[in-house]
């Protein structure tokens, strides 16, 4: 790590150092402090809603604050460890959720206010498995408008959230309100979802980890209304956690993952949340994928993680490129375009002012296409898909960029052609293995020019295990980055 980085980091552990706060606390710590009983799920609650109370009007991170709801599940779980009763594993872990994901009796708005008061019935799928393990919802997490109106977390309703690290740079989207809430401190969990780096984005921005896991891995919901949405929303979107340390994604990923299927998503797969041990194994590198270029902050944050895994034993190779890296951008873009497209004057009217413009930009580059070129598209995904799988048999893990630039200005995507262009091309890693469906960790590498800079780690389907385990390792070489600030 360089001198810079590594002066911030430890400025940053010694901003939180050990006074014990349990808003400091790592999700399993509480956990663990929880079930024996050495603390109560109502004083973790409690010590969460102060610093929220304190922090979260200069971070704007969390849109709803649920705090009757957090202390009542909180004191049910007290009362049941005091039966003898498993509070489960994640006792009394306070989580945020994103504002497109339902939670009973609480709008799910999506930023929206078409939707203000649209209150959901029941808990989705992950939020229903997350209350089970013992974890307390206690926010909600700020989102761009429907999703649609850009990568930075400005919505409608709720406004700007800001980077607690940098209020001049984008905390991510569109899950940038979990990760934002996550890095301050105002929870050690967070659930967002991710259809082209929507919780990875946040995770390397706001200096915490997040995980995409594989298509079909955890069950979900995501109609808006009844009807379920067309063929690219149905298999590109997946819930993911958040976390400040690995070992706490891990503790959510295994919840999520859950114990077998869920009859209302028939996409689930109830695959092991583990795959054979083999130790550490072949990792290929891409710092520059597609050969558009990388920010040399960026670079040396791949570099770094490269010699972390090295140095744990993983054997370690530079490739020149992902497997099909355009065609895959290429169809990944036409497909969902091309769906856009079918509802998109009906949704432009629910938009904000200029919320659009976003939208309007990524159709007028990437084209909706006719009916048999989308069909050929869907041929072209899983000719897309068996070449990473071939790729991932050789290499059974591959580390790359994040975002192959710094954090920008919020909005920076939104203001003009060349801003689009910058913004979408620098995400392009996380495009195109949405569009492949295989999980990925995204997990701090350091801090370069003030800001934490996240890598992620990609691998087999199914097999965040091993995603996993080589993020602990980088981790366990960058250090933990956050809670911080916020430094406004």
């Amino acid at each position: 790590m360089p001198a810079e980085a590594a002066g911030v980091v430890g400025e940053g552990r010694e901003m939180n150092g050990g006074d014990g706060a349990l808003w400091r606390w790592e999700a399993g710590a509480i956990a663990r402090a929880v079930r024996a009983g050495e603390v109560s799920a109502t004083e973790v609650v409690e010590r969460h809603l102060e610093r929220i109370a304190e922090v979260n009007p200069e971070v704007n991170a969390l849109t709803r604050v649920l705090a009757d709801a957090a202390r009542e599940q909180a004191a049910g779980i007290d009362h049941r460890r005091a039966a003898g009763e498993d509070p489960g594993p994640l006792a009394g872990v306070p989580f945020t959720v994103k504002e497109n994901i339902a939670v009973g009796g609480v709008p799910t708005t999506h930023g929206a206010r078409w939707f203000r008061d649209a209150t959901a019935t029941a808990d989705a799928p992950p939020v229903a498995r997350l209350k089970a393990a013992g974890a307390i919802p206690v926010g909600r997490g700020n989102m761009p408008t429907l999703t649609l109106a850009g990568m930075h977390s400005r919505s409608e309703l709720f406004g700007d959230t800001v980077n607690p690290w940098d209020p001049r740079v984008t905390p991510g989207g569109s899950s940038g309100g979990d990760g934002a809430a996550v890095a301050a401190g105002l929870a050690p969990l967070g659930l967002g979802n991710d259809s082209g780096g929507s919780v990875r984005i946040p995770a390397a921005f706001c200096g915490v980890t997040g995980l995409k896991p594989t298509e079909g891995r955890f069950p979900a919901d995501h109609r808006i209304g009844a009807e379920d949405p067309p063929l690219s929303a149905q298999t590109i979107p997946v819930d993911g956690p958040l976390a400040r340390t690995v070992g706490d994604l891990r503790l959510a990923f295994e919840a999520l993952a859950g114990p077998g299927a869920d009859p209302r998503d028939p996409r689930a797969v109830p695959v092991p949340t583990h795959g054979p041990d083999g130790g550490p194994v072949r990792v290929a590198v891409v710092a520059d994928p597609g050969g558009r270029g990388v920010h040399p902050w960026v670079r040396e944050a791949v570099d770094t993680a490269a010699s972390y895994l090295s140095d744990a034993g993983y054997a370690v190779t530079e490739v020149p490129d992902v497997p099909v890296h355009d065609e895959a951008l290429e169809a990944y873009g036409r497909m969902i375009m091309t769906e856009f497209a079918l509802t998109w004057p009906s949704v432009r009217r629910i938009l904000g002012a200029g919320e659009d413009r976003y939208i309007e930009m990524s159709m007028a580059r990437t084209a909706p296409v006719d009916l048999p070129e989308y069909l050929r598209l869907t041929g072209v995904r899983l000719t897309v898909r068996r070449a990473w799988a071939g790729f991932l048999a050789e290499y059974p893990l591959l580390l790359g960029p994040v975002f192959t630039s710094p954090p920008p200005a919020p909005g920076l995507e939104s203001r003009d052609e060349e801003g689009h262009r910058a913004v979408g091309e620098a995400m392009r890693l996380c495009a195109v293995t949405s569009f492949v469906g295989v999980p990925a960790v995204a997990v701090p590498a350091g801090v370069w020019g003030g800001l934490p800079h996240g890598v992620q780690i990609i691998g087999q389907a199914f097999r965040e295990d091993r995603c996993l385990a080589a993020a602990a390792v980088v981790e366990r070489g960058a250090g933990r980055l956050t809670p911080v600030g916020p430094l406004l």
